[in-house]
């Protein structure tokens, strides 16, 4: 089977399930292609990875050459001549069914609703264009069953799959009292101090500006306690002058973009995550495989990544930073609590979300959608689709 991904962003949680989907399929033995845009970190890992990488510039978000970007991506596919195109996140999505508008049985994949994610008059059009998109794809596929009902709730007509999101478990080890220490000693932290740790893309929908406006309540609160930000986008400089303007801001650690995320996880007592919308977050799954336990606030996916039972002590109202303050002290408060905590998590992780069994099911979906009839699609022909082959692993 030859499988075409196809990708806008490339750095974050989606290039990471991305990586992970195109690992698995590799060891499967299927022939794996990967287009997206070069300068992020999709390419050099699904290269490592063992896909063939085409280079497919877009920008992250729609534009004046979007029309453009699928015209390109309609060549790739031709050439490409894949069995399955799998979509992924909302740009990937719009220009992606754009180009192939059904002629290669296709799975879009959201990654979280793009309506969920502005306002007004642009969030009627996305909604619109996501209610006539569905006609090209042969499944869509929801990372956690609060996307599915958001997406029929919006009146989305679609053959829907859940799939929830996984982390490679071998990889994201549990790390004990050692691993803490060790991992704060190499970051230059305080070592006994409760630490919070937030993974994440600094932009507006993973919410750093709703924990820093919450964070002075935790300081009074809790005096000891410290919080780093892990990550790079397009707020850095924004949530560095918020980090500026804080009292104290030499508790708050900027960290900036990593390659790496382990060793903050292990250095972390409480890892949080204050998203204004998700579809399941990958880093609280990274963060609960290291044995760590999650603070997140209650949008779609968060629920269900937890421990059954756990809602209570994980979850806040989003944009809440009063509660979300409340929260954090009393979790920072009991460090052998949070320790209980991080070792079930592990425990749920292992059991429900190990990345080997969501390529085991992505599989079995490709299976159905290219045996198995789908009234109704439409679907309009790549010319000469199966005349030129890129070359790669077969």
């Amino acid at each position: 089977m030859t499988i075409l991904h196809i990708s806008q962003p490339v750095d974050g949680g989606v290039a990471r399930v991305v990586v992970d989907l195109v690992r698995g399929q590799r060891e499967a033995g299927c022939r794996v292609l990967v287009a997206c845009p070069q300068g992020g970190r999709l390419a050099r890992e699904a290269t490592a990875a063992g896909a063939l990488v085409l280079d497919w510039p877009a920008a992250r978000s729609p534009g004046p050459g979007t029309l453009m970007e699928a015209w390109r991506l309609r060549r790739i596919v031709q050439a490409a001549a894949p069995d399955v195109v799998h979509l992924h996140s909302a740009k990937a999505g719009l220009a992606g069914r754009l180009a192939v508008r059904g002629a290669v049985p296709t799975v879009f994949q959201p990654h979280a609703w793009s309506f969920a994610a502005v306002e007004g008059v642009l969030a009627a059009a996305t909604l619109r264009w996501e209610r006539y998109a569905t006609r090209w794809v042969r499944a869509v596929l929801c990372v956690s069953e609060r996307e599915r009902l958001d997406g029929e709730a919006a009146g989305l007509r679609a053959h829907w799959r859940v799939v929830p999101n996984g982390v490679d478990v071998r990889h994201h080890g549990f790390a004990d009292r050692a691993a803490r220490r060790a991992a704060r000693m190499s970051l230059g932290l305080e070592l006994d101090a409760p630490l919070a740790v937030c993974v994440g893309r600094l932009c507006r929908q993973k919410g750093q500006d709703v924990l820093l406006a919450a964070w002075p309540d935790v300081v009074r609160r809790l005096p000891e306690a410290r919080l780093a930000l892990v990550g790079g986008g397009p707020d850095a400089a924004a949530v560095a002058g918020l980090v500026r303007a804080l009292p104290e801001p030499s508790r708050v650690r900027l960290a900036g973009d990593v390659a790496d995320p382990r060793p903050w996880l292990a250095a972390a007592d409480l890892v949080v995550l204050p998203s204004r919308w998700e579809g399941m977050a990958l880093a609280p799954l990274e963060a609960m495989a290291t044995g760590r336990p999650v603070l997140l606030t209650d949008v779609p996916g968060a629920r269900e990544s937890l421990p059954p039972g756990r809602a209570r002590n994980g979850l806040v109202p989003p944009e809440n930073p009063a509660e979300l303050a409340r929260r954090m002290s009393e979790s920072l408060a009991d460090l052998i609590e949070c320790e209980r905590r991080g070792v079930a998590a592990r425990e749920h992780v292992i059991g429900h979300h190990d990345v080997r069994s969501v390529v085991g099911r992505v599989a079995e979906l490709y299976r159905t959608i290219l045996f198995a009839e789908f009234p109704g699609a439409s679907a309009i022909p790549l010319s000469r689709r199966r005349t030129a082959r890129v070359p790669g692993r077969s």
